[in-house]
């Protein structure tokens, strides 16, 4: 059976099941240990969750360097549904980072030992929900890759979860720890661009194989050494039951049950550090395109696909990609009326470029080309980790580079996007219930409205530009615009009226 056409029915009933399994799990772990700063002495033990690819590839072996370089950590257990990969973590922390490593199949029980003060989540997107929460139940901090979630709901939970335990969670989106964002927002708030308009970004490349299918599949990997049950989390209602299949466990991101391929495991990273960039949050409405033009091989998600998503504050995003395509993609940049920062491609950036926008419009010949240098720009998945560390020994949520709130906001975005092009709707999001709504009339309603009364534009939190390049300086033949009463014009009827 393909996992797209998984039955509905059996769906529905597994997840009532992983309902009542989740509040049986949550008492488990009811009663955290209160959190508080650590000495610089105290040792942070830290557990991993998925130690596969970027489990292992970046969470392993990133903390391990970090563990070299001085950072005041042990590495203590390893969690996976693949023996392989469990014993592949184990035997290299064992070796590179010294002292012995633990080693479970079920992440409960890796939660359950009181020895462990933190866990890096590395499961595949549909898990990612689930073991975040409870591992904060469990008293334990959270470093989760990215998505921070597989819906929206979950990333509600996860916000909610983060703000009633206090632990530090960090979201692994590893841009977010560039320091040129920080920069952007408080130039932005400043109104150095004006009234801000919109950000485009892009996430361009190929692959003759197929994207995703460059994870390789092993004849060990067989029923014997993966629990498929547990890699698929029927019993908690996570994911409908299938047959074990190599590419489906390998090669999750292209199959939706698991993930959303380019609108989460890509579309994401971009989206959070634009959102961070521009202090923008939660969209108001969102649409998604696109298709599966090329890679005819079985999968679920598209390989050509664009997100646009409009701000209550008066701001669009479009966030665009194709997996077949990569020497000719857009421009990163954020425009605003009298300026846009342009950022060009990828992420190694160490600083951006202002480009005003021409005097007729700004009245301010001044304004010239700029490079804003920041610094920053290395090893940025290094930086991150450190980040979380260090948020960690602080007890500090808010120092983190990326936190739930962020993550949630860009979960809701780029998963709107994927459920338009799914479903072929417009959707609305409210930011006060967290929900989601089918798109009608009433957004457009709402901007032609403040057109005709002349409002002034809505900004972004923490705007200090006053009105600075937010508003027009109408011709003064725009004074013969207006209706006409009883065949007078309404220059005549101002006048009258003692304007």
């Amino acid at each position: 059976m393909e996992p797209s056409h998984a039955s509905r029915r059996d769906f529905l009933k597994t997840t009532a099941v992983g309902a009542a399994a989740a509040t049986a799990t949550s008492a488990v772990f009811s009663n955290p240990a209160p959190a508080r700063a650590l000495d610089a002495n105290e040792r942070i033990r830290i557990g991993f969750i998925g130690p596969g690819g970027r489990g292992f590839g970046a969470h392993v072996t990133t903390l391990t360097k970090l563990k070299k370089d001085g950072a005041n950590i042990d590495l203590v257990a390893v969690c996976d549904v693949y023996k392989n990969h469990v014993d592949r973590a184990a035997t290299y922390i064992e070796k590179e980072a010294g002292g012995s490593c633990k080693k479970y199949e079920d992440y409960n029980d890796l939660l359950a030992d009181k020895n462990i003060d933190a866990v890096c989540i590395g499961t595949p997107d549909h898990w990612h929900a689930r073991q975040t929460i409870d591992a904060m139940k469990a008293g334990k901090h959270v470093y989760c890759e990215k998505p921070m979630t597989h819906t929206i709901p979950e990333a509600m939970d996860v916000v909610s979860t983060w703000k009633s335990t206090g632990k530090v969670m960090q979201v692994g989106v590893q841009s977010t720890s560039l320091k040129i964002w920080d920069k952007c927002r408080d130039l932005i708030q400043e109104g150095k661009l004006g009234k801000l308009l919109s950000f485009q970004t892009e996430f361009f490349r190929n692959s003759e194989v197929g994207q995703w299918r460059y994870y390789k599949l092993d004849k060990e990997m067989t029923p014997q050494t993966i629990n498929w049950k547990r890699f698929l989390g029927t019993a908690e209602g996570l994911a409908p039951d299938m047959p074990f299949d190599r590419a489906i466990y390998a090669q999750w991101r292209c199959y939706w049950p698991f993930g959303a391929g380019m609108y989460t495991d890509l579309f994401v990273h971009r989206t959070t550090a634009m959102l961070k960039a521009t202090g923008l949050r939660y969209p108001g409405r969102v649409v998604g395109a696109g298709g599966i033009f090329l890679e005819y091989d079985g999968r679920d998600v598209p390989d050509v696909a664009t997100v646009v998503a409009d701000y209550n504050e008066g701001a669009q995003a479009i966030i665009t990609a194709s997996m077949s395509c990569e020497e000719t993609p857009i421009t990163q940049l954020i425009r605003g009326h009298f300026g846009s920062f342009v950022f060009g491609n990828g992420e190694g950036f160490t600083g951006f470029d202002f480009i005003p926008e021409r005097p007729q419009v700004t009245r301010d010949s001044k304004l010239k080309k700029e490079r804003i240098e920041v610094g920053g720009g290395g090893d940025t998945t290094y930086d991150h980790f450190k980040n979380f560390i260090d948020s960690v020994r602080a007890n500090k949520p808010d120092m983190v580079n990326n936190p739930p709130d962020l993550g949630a906001a860009a979960i809701v975005t780029v998963n709107l996007g994927a459920r338009s092009y799914r479903e072929g709707k417009a959707f609305f999001f409210d930011a006060k219930t967290g929900k989601e709504s089918l798109a009608d009339t009433s957004w457009a309603d709402m901007w032609e409205k403040m057109s005709k009364e002349r409002s002034k534009p809505r900004q972004v939190a923490g705007w200090k530009g006053g009105d600075y390049g937010s508003l027009l300086k109408p011709p003064e033949w725009m004074k013969l615009a207006g209706p006409w009463t009883n065949g007078k014009p309404p220059e005549d009827q101002t006048a009258a009226a003692g304007g």
